[in-house]
């Protein structure tokens, strides 16, 4: 489950790299255009946000993540300690907004990606959009998310240690708050940099080496690895959180394990359980999305 939480955040991530590389191309549109040589601009392609921006967003993501641990460690074992019971609410919810999430980001796919990118360049372009602000907002966005996630493992950290002394579980679940954070985000620092990294090599090298076309090689697939991450890290959301619906709901975690025993081939133990998280999550997100939905509308009534 955490592997799919790193997932959700680097998808949660590119997201935000290619939210910032919009507003980043109005900027462009704004100030005059920037041309460049056509492998630099290809190495630009990972989310599209310039080189000089990629590191700084993904900083600020990682500086709200280590925040985020802040609240939630003192706050994880506080509530182990006074009100244990608020656990498995707290999870659900957090299971919720995943599910949540992974709906809204194939609903918006599906439905409201009808204007392209330089669409949404040119409408943009004609608003008094403040691109700083925007990019701290879309921020905001991923630390929210990064918030629920840790919130979830550092309480199945927790649930590892709950047998243990108090100091023994502080320890424990604040080293695993400082490694996650340290890990998940120095991997999408080198994830957004690989594009560069192939690119130093191929300006510093004779152009048939194998060092150059290694380094072609890193800026042509770094593209397609982020888009291959945002793919995974949506459905990552469905197994995360449809996982933990599984999990806390009465009774979830015996039906889908009856089901799983009444579909018996080889295998099955291994792929059902995962594969029921996610539909779970799917049904359990669009319910939420439906609610939602209703509710702005009612309130859009309202307003008008």
């Amino acid at each position: 489950m955490a592997g799919a939480s790193l997932l959700t955040l680097l998808d949660d991530i590119a997201t935000v790299l290619d939210d910032v590389a919009v507003m980043t191309k109005v900027a462009a549109r704004k100030t005059a255009g920037v041309l460049g040589d056509d492998l630099a601009l290809n190495a630009q392609q990972v989310t599209g946000v310039r080189a000089e921006r990629e590191i700084p967003v993904v900083w600020g993501v990682a500086k709200g993540s280590f925040k985020n641990k802040l609240i939630l460690v003192p706050a994880a074992l506080l509530i182990s300690v006074i009100a244990p019971w608020l656990i498995q609410p707290m999870l659900l919810l957090g299971g919720l907004f995943l599910c949540f999430e992974g709906v809204e980001k194939i609903v918006e796919k599906l439905f409201h990606s009808q204007a392209s990118t330089e669409d949404k360049v040119d409408v943009l372009a004609q608003s008094d959009v403040d691109i700083a602000e925007y990019e701290k907002e879309k921020i905001k966005g991923a630390i929210r998310t990064d918030f629920v996630l840790s919130a979830e493992i550092i309480v199945i950290s927790l649930g590892v240690v709950q047998d243990h002394p108090f100091l023994t579980q502080a320890i424990v679940v604040s080293v695993i708050a400082a490694v996650m954070t340290a890990g998940v985000y120095g991997l999408v620092a080198g994830i957004v940099k690989l594009d560069d990294a192939g690119l130093y090599l191929v300006n510093h090298s004779e152009q048939a080496s194998l060092k150059n076309r290694f380094g072609s090689l890193l800026v042509n697939i770094a593209p397609y690895l982020m888009k291959a991450l945002a793919f995974v890290g949506t459905i990552a959301m469905f197994l995360v959180g449809g996982g933990i619906v599984v999990h806390t709901l009465p009774h979830s975690h015996e039906i889908v394990e009856n089901i799983v025993q009444a579909i018996n081939f080889p295998g099955a133990a291994s792929i059902l359980p995962p594969l029921m998280n996610g539909i779970v999550g799917v049904i359990a997100g669009a319910a939420v999305v439906a609610v939602v939905t209703l509710i702005n509308k009612i309130r859009g009534k309202k307003t008008h």
